[in-house]
């Protein structure tokens, strides 16, 4: 019994802090406009990053978000980190 209450415990915790750390949107486009500059120092130079992060939308899904433009994911986040999975200009 009380390993089913701790677990419950530990399984409420872990819910909890995934929804209290959930990347907001501007952690997303920070992120974005960061691996921009990363990858391709020449579209970090002319805002392209910036602009990308503008025009992308944030997604919640309470535990964890996502943001996307012209239907392709550019970045996914839980629990305060934020991972760019492309290259948000180039798309690869």
């Amino acid at each position: 019994m009380a390993r089913a209450i701790t677990s419950a415990l530990v399984t409420a915790a872990v819910f909890v802090a995934a929804i209290v750390l959930n990347p907001s949107a501007e952690t997303h486009r920070e992120k974005i406009k960061q691996a921009t500059s990363e990858r391709s120092p020449i579209a970090g130079a002319l805002g392209l990053g910036a602009l990308t992060a503008f025009v992308s939308t944030y997604h919640s899904l309470g535990v964890a978000s996502y943001t996307t433009a012209n239907g392709k994911t550019l970045s996914w986040g839980a629990f305060g980190l934020v991972f760019v999975t492309q290259n948000p200009v180039t798309g690869s």
